[in-house]
Parts: structure tokens; sequence; C-alpha cells
């Protein structure tokens, strides 16, 4: 079978992020052709792309910009063939401090990559949503069909852009596909995330593991998964003017992730004897 991404013009941005920097090292190994994306700073830093192998490297242009810049990203897009949109402001506490800033990036730089992959007419536009465009959740396990809910200018935020990218491919026949990640987790993720915040006090030695609230549930998904589900929803057309939720549809809480996950075997097995007595 013929390698889909051999020679594959690709253009991904926000691909100096946690999941945009492995799908560009992944991408480049197939054989792509990769432009990769990056906010620009003073400090001439690439994001997790710096720590990437040179041989990596030697199929991946680094392109800087800001996603908010029109010109820029249209620049961006030329000539590519597959784009993958991962460029965002993601940190939910911070969005209720600064949301022009969300709105700015998150809609408007958007909104910039759909009217350049109209101009330049590219063969295949992957969106990335959020599982946070659910909220709470109103019944387990979410599909595509839960309701949307703005909890935060975050996640309001990324509602705006999914629903202008629908309707790109409704007005236009964009050729979209939206992908909808659950709590991926993996090398390069932010210190704030529940697993990297465990593991740095396991680490650390820390006699008291602070996990905060123990109910709530969420759906672990490995990187390597989810940069996988990228690359399959990129290659099927059936994905199309579709909304996909990557995950794998297994919930857990955070008590059970910790007592399952991290704990010693001997507190394992003295959990397991308090929960049957």
């Amino acid at each position: 079978m013929a390698n889909f991404w051999q020679n594959k013009k690709v253009l991904i941005t926000g691909a100096d992020g946690f999941i945009g920097s492995h799908l560009a090292e992944r991408i480049a190994g197939e054989g792509a052709c990769v432009r990769a994306f990056v906010y620009y700073n003073s400090f001439d830093r690439w994001g997790w792309l710096d720590e990437t192998e040179p041989d990596l490297m030697e199929n991946i242009e680094v392109f800087p910009g800001d996603i908010r810049d029109p010109r820029g990203v249209r620049e961006a897009v030329k000539d590519e063939e597959i784009v993958f949109h991962l460029a965002s402001l993601i940190a939910i506490p911070y969005s209720y401090h600064a949301p022009d800033s969300y709105v700015q990036t998150n809609i408007g730089g958007t909104l910039n990559v759909l009217n350049a992959c109209r101009m330049e007419e590219v063969e295949r536009l992957v969106h990335t949503s959020t599982s946070e465009v659910y909220g709470t959740a109103r019944y387990v396990p979410i599909d595509e069909k839960h309701p949307l809910q703005g909890q935060s200018p975050y996640s309001a935020t990324k509602i705006g852009a999914d629903m202008l990218a629908e309707s790109y491919h409704r007005s236009f026949d964009l050729p979209i596909a939206i992908i909808r990640p659950f709590n991926t987790y993996g090398p390069r993720q932010s210190g704030r995330a529940v697993i990297p915040a465990i593991l740095s006090q396991l680490l650390h030695g820390c006699s008291q593991i602070k996990l905060g609230s123990l109910h709530p549930t969420r759906d672990f998904n490995f990187i390597e998964d989810t940069v996988s589900a990228f690359l399959a929803l990129a290659e099927a057309d059936s994905g199309i003017g579709r909304v996909v939720n990557v995950g794998s549809g297994k919930e857990i809480s955070i008590d059970a992730l910790w007592t399952w996950r991290f704990a010693s075997p001997g507190k394992r097995q003295r959990l397991y004897a308090k929960k049957r007595d």
C-alpha cells in the first residue's frame, strides 16, 4: 500500500505546542514535507520543536508568525495540500483574565486559516476542537450530539471557532474535518495537567500528593494515539463535514487514576481490601 503522506505538503499551525510538535514529527517521519507554523518570538525559539531530532527537522520547515495576522497565515498556507490547524490559546484559568486575547487568537486566528485555505484551495483542513466545548457532562459517554456549553471564555471561543469551521464547509464547500480530542497526556504536556502534576510530586519525593478534587472523571488518551487519530481523519474522505470525538470511550476518576495507576502496589492492596470491607 502506498504511503499517503509520502511527499505530501502539510502545514501545521501550533506546531510548537504539545500535540502539534508530536504531529509534526510523526508526519515528517512518514515522509511528508512539513511546514511548521510557530508563534514568532524574539528569542529565536521554536517551542517543543527545539527538541526534535535533526534527521526529522530535515523534513520540517519552520515558519514563524502570528495566527492573528491574515497575510502571514495566507503565506504559510500557500502551496500546501493539507492543513492541520492547532494554534490556539488553551489555558482555561487565564481566559477569565484575558478573554479578548482568546477571541482574537481562537476565533480570529481560525477565521484567518479558513479564509487562507479557501483562497488557496487546499485539499483538506483538519480543525482542532476540544472536549471542553461540552462543558460539564449531561450524560456519559459524551458523543458528538452532546450540547455545547461555553463554561469559560476559552471553551466559548473554541465553540465559536468550531461553528466558523462548520459554516465554511456548508457555505463554501471547504473540505473541513473537525477533530475533538479528549484529555491527551504524554511527554511535553503542561505541568498544570493532572498526570504531569502527580508525576512531578512523586519525582520530588513529596510526602503528601496534592490531587485536588477526586470525583471528576476524564477520558485519558496517550499522545501517540491522539496523533494517530489526526492522521486517520485527514486520510478519510468520510470525515469531511463531520465533527469526530477522539477518545477511548472509558472514563476514570482522579481518585481511581491515583489509586490504581500511581499508588504503590502495597497501598493498592490496602485500598482494595478497605473497599471490599
